[in-house]
């Protein structure tokens, strides 16, 4: 997936094990964050970093969802836990990570594991890929991602 694709619909579990679409968010920048594994020490700076950044980035008119291989019912555990105040949606099958291409081999431990690679993707109001954010650091990335939506609608006179 390149910046300036369309990207292609998708649905999935939220954490309330409800539907949701990436067209629900058509007209609006979608800020698209995918985590390896709910509630581990990495990923919990990464959301809560988008949790402290959810008002200013609804103020520049974003969505924020979260996605990981977890559950819908360890979704809503991790969000519960950290007071997470967007959806987190639960790619079991790892559909939308391949449809991102976010499945990497990673080296954990000496171990040779399969998982997600951190990476957020920002989708604009047309649903065009704005800008992706490889390999993340989750200190400070969602103040990065919330620059970068800034910097779009400057460009844009959004």
């Amino acid at each position: 997936m390149n910046v300036n694709d369309k990207v292609a619909n998708f649905s999935l579990k939220n954490q309330d094990d409800e539907t949701v679409h990436l067209t629900d968010f058509s007209g609006k920048p979608v800020v698209l964050f995918f985590y390896p594994k709910a509630d581990t020490p990495g990923c919990t700076i990464e959301a809560c970093g988008f949790r402290d950044t959810f008002t200013k980035l609804q103020k520049a008119g974003a969505v924020v969802l979260g996605i990981s291989r977890d559950t819908p019912k360890a979704q809503k555990k991790f969000q519960e836990k950290y007071n997470l105040p967007y959806p987190l949606l639960a790619d079991v099958d790892e559909k939308v990570c391949n449809q991102f291409d976010v499945m990497r081999e990673k080296n954990m431990y000496g171990k040779k594991v399969f998982g997600i690679e951190r990476t957020t993707f920002l989708i604009g109001p047309d649903q065009r890929l704005l800008k992706i954010f490889p390999k993340v650091k989750p200190e400070g990335h969602a103040e990065e991602v919330l620059e970068a939506i800034r910097q779009h609608a400057k460009s844009t006179g959004a």
